[in-house]
């Protein structure tokens, strides 16, 4: 079994998944760079604020890592197995540096953060070392590393947040983007390596955002998601209008920039999310009605080992807040399996949390023992891997059952879709989603409809990660 299970595979969490760019013009770049993203949203939007630098420095993509003058990794720490991952894949790429001379490997993102020299000068794989917070000196490293120097840029900073960069869109389907509202995290979960890899949190300036928005929408973009670790906590004081922007108020002023441009969000902390952006979601038919919030474990002594400053009741009494006011809200959530001292009580707990939540889908993992977290100098990982194994294969199969229960409420409902392409398995078969969450196929027929349009399809069948309907004819 992997360390990463979980129900639907959707675009905000990514774990694993490698991709290159689109090619540009050979006239207009002399030199190309090949680019590849692990982890979640973040990293995926990172990468298009790099394709951005190096574009304005002359590099060009390719999707060919064989015409490459320089491979980039984008880094994950989250998972001990995305790094061993990325380990495999720098040993291949090395191997061809030795076939090019010339040839420049850099990595990106977390894992730069955490290992630092580590592979520059023990193992050797790689001749650039560029955290999150230092992409704008990629071209400068890139000289030095042509001079055979060893490239290092890992310095975190507390005001960097690239909001004046326009990203280059990386295989978009030019229907969704992702854009950046926040970046690092004050939250210190005791599990979790992001403040150590990203930085203190810091909310980019209000006006570049809805700039972002707005050009996207002038483009025909259709969908947003609006990218933070911790997106409710965004706060950003507009000193030239004397004003505060909260979150709830940001979703209101991208919701108004168009009634055909859908905002999403990702992530929420429970402690964070307030009652004004739950009313904000209510109001504008544009904010999809779903939340990712994430739970980590149902026992409230675990939680509190993780740090993670609410209870069982807390969130209970958050879940139940969200039903009040969206009774239709779609749900899904993080869950670890096997957190130090966790015991079968715990475990219980949390498979009764799910139950009480009725997630539509989640993302589920046994615990995976991270370097320099506070779990990991304050507590013992003392939870055998068989245990961990076993009650992630409960959690899994529970949320199944969930995501089917889900699925089958739909029965009979009209939901308004967003078409994003093709569906994977069938070219006469359109796939979007609904202001959900949730995939829905349907068949193209006759209808003269595009990628991107909206349509109203009516439910006949599902599959536990998938709506099957048919177009509604007006």
């Amino acid at each position: 079994m992997q360390d990463l299970l979980n129900t639907k595979k959707h675009d905000e969490t990514r774990q694993g998944e490698a991709f290159a760019p689109f090619a540009l013009d050979p006239n207009v770049y002399s030199k190309r760079f090949y680019i590849e993203s692990y982890g979640c949203a973040m990293n995926f939007s990172d990468s298009e604020i790099v394709a951005s630098i190096l574009n304005q420095h002359g590099f060009g993509a390719t999707r060919q890592v064989e015409e490459a003058d320089i491979i980039l990794v984008n880094t994950c720490s989250i998972r001990e197995k995305a790094e061993q991952y990325v380990r495999q894949r720098l040993t291949e790429f090395r191997r061809l540096k030795d076939a090019k001379p010339g040839l420049l490997v850099g990595v990106l993102g977390c894992m730069a953060e955490r290992l630092k020299l580590k592979w520059l000068e023990e193992e050797k794989l790689v001749d650039m070392v560029v955290g999150p917070d230092a992409y704008r000196s990629l071209p400068a490293l890139v000289e030095e590393a042509e001079t055979g120097q060893k490239a290092v840029n890992v310095i975190l900073s507390r005001d960097e947040t690239y909001g004046d960069i326009s990203p280059v869109r990386l295989d978009s389907n030019g229907v969704s983007a992702f854009v950046s509202i926040m970046r690092g995290c004050n939250n210190m979960c005791s599990f979790c390596v992001v403040p150590f890899t990203r930085g203190r949190e810091r909310s980019r300036d209000t006006a570049s955002i809805l700039k972002e928005c707005s050009d996207l929408a002038d483009r025909g973009f259709k969908e947003v998601t609006l990218l933070g670790q911790n997106v409710d906590s965004y706060y950003f004081v507009d000193e030239s209008k004397d004003e505060v922007v909260n979150f709830a108020q940001l979703l209101e002023k991208v919701a108004l920039i168009s009634p055909l441009l859908r905002i999403r969000f990702s992530t929420s902390h429970p402690k964070d999310i307030t009652d004004d952006v739950l009313y904000t979601m209510s109001k504008y038919e544009n904010i999809c009605k779903y939340i990712h919030l994430p739970i980590q474990s149902g026992s409230s002594r675990i939680l509190q080992l993780m740090n993670r400053t609410y209870t069982r009741e807390w969130y209970m009494a958050k879940i139940a807040r969200i039903r009040e006011i969206m009774p239709d809200c779609g749900l899904s959530s993080d869950i670890i399996a096997g957190f130090c001292t966790e015991t079968e009580e715990d475990h219980q707990d949390t498979l009764s949390i799910m139950e009480y939540s009725k997630y539509d889908y989640g993302y589920m993992y046994y615990y995976s023992e991270r370097p320099g977290t506070l779990a990991h100098r304050r507590y013992q990982d003392d939870i055998p891997l068989e245990t961990k194994k076993r009650r992630l294969q409960e959690i899994v199969d529970l949320q199944g059952k969930l995501s089917q229960e889900s699925n089958k409420r739909d029965l009979g409902n009209t939901y308004k879709v967003l078409i994003e392409g093709n569906s994977k398995k069938s070219a006469d078969d359109w796939m979007g989603r609904t202001s959900h969450n949730k995939v829905m196929v349907f068949p193209k027929g006759n209808h003269q409809l595009s990628k991107g349009d909206y349509v109203d399809v009516f439910v006949k069948t599902y599959t536990q990660g998938t709506l099957l309907g048919e177009i509604v004819t007006k």
